[in-house]
């Protein structure tokens, strides 16, 4: 979006749609857990895909000719939650209060874990970041962590980046790439407030209408 909005040397629109786009092949159109997926891997992939990209572009209403991206997000946030609860692999603790499989450090090291590569790691920024597509499915995950977890999770600066209860492990650290998307997407689901600075750039809806978005 930022390279197709550029005033100087733009990419073409077929950057976006035989490069990210894989010339439609990013389509899913499958179901799980009886949610459609519009697009992107089988179950999703790791949350990071619905924030990262939407801290500052406003997927409300947001469209192009393969997807409506704010059905795409709140479906695979509520396919990631509904993975939780079904918990396949039966690893402990996992439950509708206790979600969210995204990209983080782990007991081995760093995955981007997902339910197709699910390593018993829950990460706090999944189900946090995922505050406006599933509202009280994030807020239930957030009071578990803070309240049942509490001291275990919490630390001077917020959550700590991931925990597997199956392995008995904690992460001590913190990732600013997981941290700063809990506290932008609590702003935007709030107040909208990210969303209306970066959709008010000039060089925002040239780069849409470049690209072929509309709203």
């Amino acid at each position: 979006m930022l390279a197709a909005g550029s005033p100087t040397y733009p990419i073409e629109a077929a950057a976006y749609h035989r490069g990210w786009a894989v010339d439609g092949d990013i389509r899913n159109g499958q179901t799980f857990y009886g949610i459609p997926l519009p697009l992107g891997p089988d179950y999703g992939g790791p949350m990071f895909f619905a924030h990262y990209s939407f801290l500052g572009l406003d997927p409300r209403g947001l469209s192009d000719t393969y997807a409506d991206y704010w059905i795409q997000n709140v479906n695979h946030a509520r396919i990631n939650h509904a993975y939780a609860v079904d918990n396949p692999k039966h690893y402990v603790g996992y439950s509708d209060e206790n979600w969210g499989l995204t990209a983080s450090d782990n007991q081995q090291g760093y995955a981007a874990h997902s339910p197709t590569n699910d390593l018993g790691v829950i990460t706090p920024t999944a189900a946090l970041s995922s505050i406006p597509y599933t509202p009280d499915e994030s807020m239930r995950a957030l009071r578990f962590f803070y309240y049942t977890l509490g001291d275990r999770l919490w630390g001077p600066y917020g959550f700590y980046d991931a925990f597997n209860i199956t392995a008995g492990w904690t992460a001590e650290s913190y990732l600013s790439i997981d941290q700063g998307p809990i506290i932008v997407m609590i702003e935007n689901h709030r107040t909208g407030l990210l969303w209306d600075l970066f959709m008010s750039a000039p060089e925002v809806s040239i780069a849409m209408e470049r690209l072929g978005f509309f709203r």
